[in-house]
């Protein structure tokens, strides 16, 4: 009877050890045969802006070689809190992404009631792109300002009378703004969208005077001639823009702003399928076509992935809360 106990025990022992075993074995096996069904990209923001820029072509690279679709699920609205609230929800599967950007780590100092910490409620993947804000002007609504020294002096003789627009209130186009108006002492009023690819189009149409954009969405008019850049919000020029010079050779020091795009996961997605993720944004960035998109969009290629991206986020999270208070941002 002992010797039958101690098989009895033996035999539990062994099917306990596998139970421990199985979930790492079904996650190593998914991992590797993801994906069997079509991915979802949660991008926060409309159709048509800086987000769209490099989560597009990205999708479309993961779908070419893994052979799903991957598709963009545009959810916009309150500075891009909307979409995120609705992937940190989503359930955590590895078929749920979300490409979220710098506006997300100036929402939790506009936003204290948010229903989920950008920290906590996802997991990182990796940065997908870091690009300077431009400062652009409508050529039809601003004909005469050709230097960001114009724009300063037309804000200070007619101080209220311009106006930006931005891709909501509390994103980097706003927060660029105010740092702006800070910096140079003028007045300007903020003209807040349901995105930048909306807000872009009234600035092209000549609806709005300006707009402090990632550079990104700015790419394809300031070439096309719909839209005049001032200046790079950069500490150095970009090779796709070697005429456009930085905010501080037009004369403003210490103007130094980007927006940078990133990819999370639900909090809870299998370690192996985040891992797979990061896996397949690697070898995407390996390969000419997304160097060259990156490159026309004013991106280097970013080298930031999983858990090394959290001290990144929180450095953001300080810095931008630190311009919400001092310019005294409110949502409206």
């Amino acid at each position: 009877m002992a010797y039958s106990y101690r098989r009895l025990w033996a035999a539990c022992a062994a099917a306990f050890s596998a139970s421990l075993l199985m979930p790492h074995s079904l996650s190593a096996q998914n991992a590797a045969s993801w994906p069997q069904k079509p991915v979802t990209l949660v991008v926060p923001f409309a159709a048509g802006g800086g987000t769209d820029a490099f989560a597009r072509p990205l999708a479309s690279h993961l779908e070419n070689k893994l052979g799903q679709r991957f598709i963009i699920e545009n959810k916009a609205g309150a500075g891009g809190t909307v979409g995120a609230s609705f992937a940190a929800k989503a359930a955590p599967d590895g078929y749920t992404f979300f490409i979220g950007a710098a506006h997300h780590a100036i929402a939790p100092a506009l936003y204290p009631k948010l229903d989920y910490n950008i920290e906590t409620d996802f997991v990182p993947v990796g940065l997908l792109s870091n690009v300077p804000q431009v400062v652009v002007v409508s050529p039809i609504k601003l004909p005469n300002v050709k230097t960001l020294q114009d724009l300063i002096a037309d804000a200070k003789a007619n101080p209220g009378k311009l106006n930006f627009a931005s891709a909501g209130h509390g994103t980097t186009h706003q927060l660029a703004g105010e740092l702006f108006k800070l910096q140079t002492g003028t007045n300007i009023a903020h003209v807040p969208y349901r995105g930048a690819g909306p807000a872009m189009q009234d600035l092209v149409a000549g609806h709005v005077d300006m707009m402090f954009d990632g550079l990104g969405s700015s790419a394809d008019r300031i070439q096309s001639n719909q839209l005049r850049a001032l200046a790079i919000a950069s500490d150095k020029r970009v090779p796709a823009f070697p005429n456009v010079p930085t905010s501080a050779e037009a004369g403003l020091n210490g103007y130094v702003v980007s927006t940078w795009y990133a990819v999370w996961a639900p909090k809870g997605t299998p370690p192996d399928l985040v891992a797979r993720m990061i896996e397949e944004m690697k070898a995407a960035f390996a390969t000419q076509a997304i160097k060259d998109a990156w490159q026309r969009n004013g991106s280097d290629i970013p080298d930031l992935y999983g858990p090394a991206f959290s001290p990144f986020l929180a450095a953001e999270i300080a810095r931008w809360g630190k311009v919400v208070k001092d310019a005294n941002v409110k949502i409206e």
